[in-house]
């Protein structure tokens, strides 16, 4: 594997990772009535780079689904996403 695309890989890893487990986190810190991550930080993440994460996140702990706009929001990202990376290699 060339230099580059380990980076490239390792970047979307740690931040698909960090989308999954922001999501976990900020579930439970609205459970116990604490501290809650900023939702534009939720999103920032996704705009990143970690959109497949922050939706697996979503679905798997039930998170910021009825808020419209990370219901569409967060797919709408990564459908932009795969689009740009489409154009990119093509």
């Amino acid at each position: 594997m060339e230099p580059l695309y380990l980076i490239a890989a390792i970047y979307l890893v740690g931040l698909n990772g960090a989308g999954f487990l922001s999501m976990g986190l900020d579930k439970h810190k609205a459970r116990r009535g604490q501290w809650r991550i900023p939702e534009a930080t939720l999103f920032l993440i996704a705009l990143l780079g970690g959109s497949i994460g922050s939706l697996v996140g979503m679905w798997t702990f039930h998170h910021k689904t009825r808020h419209w706009y990370f219901k569409y929001g967060i797919p709408l990202i990564l459908l932009a996403q795969v689009v740009g990376i489409l154009i990119l290699i093509h």
